[in-house]
């Protein structure tokens, strides 16, 4: 659960610290509500929560020697993306919005005109 500003960047940096962890290319870090293992809702978060100016971060460090994609033996690069909500002090200096969700009805309103429409 995210208690601070830039907690999520403490988690990419200890997450690579971790033994094997360290080959790990890319981390993106999402809120507690967010359900991991559901690719389209991670990224949907993605690009509901990032500027990638502000939530990406490159940097160097081990590397599989098995990944082709190095320029240097053992050697390359990562990216982790910070997809959670912003605090204050996380360049935001707007309220963040809240989270809008489609009621079961509309959902299932929806689903319907999609499959007569025949896109589903």
């Amino acid at each position: 659960k995210k208690q601070f500003p830039m907690h999520a960047y403490k988690v990419m940096y200890a997450l690579w610290g971790l033994g094997q962890m360290c080959l790990t290319k890319y981390i993106v870090v999402v809120d507690e509500d967010v359900n991991v293992h559901d690719t389209r809702e991670v990224l949907f978060w993605i690009g509901a929560n990032t500027d990638p100016a502000r939530d990406c971060i490159i940097t160097r460090g081990p590397a599989d020697v098995l990944d082709h994609a190095t320029t240097t033996l053992g050697v390359g690069s990562k990216l982790g993306i910070d997809a959670t909500k912003k605090f204050p002090g996380e360049g935001i200096t707007r309220p963040w919005p809240p989270v809008v969700r489609m009621s079961q009805e509309i959902k299932i309103r929806i689903d319907q005109l999609l499959r007569d429409l025949g896109l589903k």
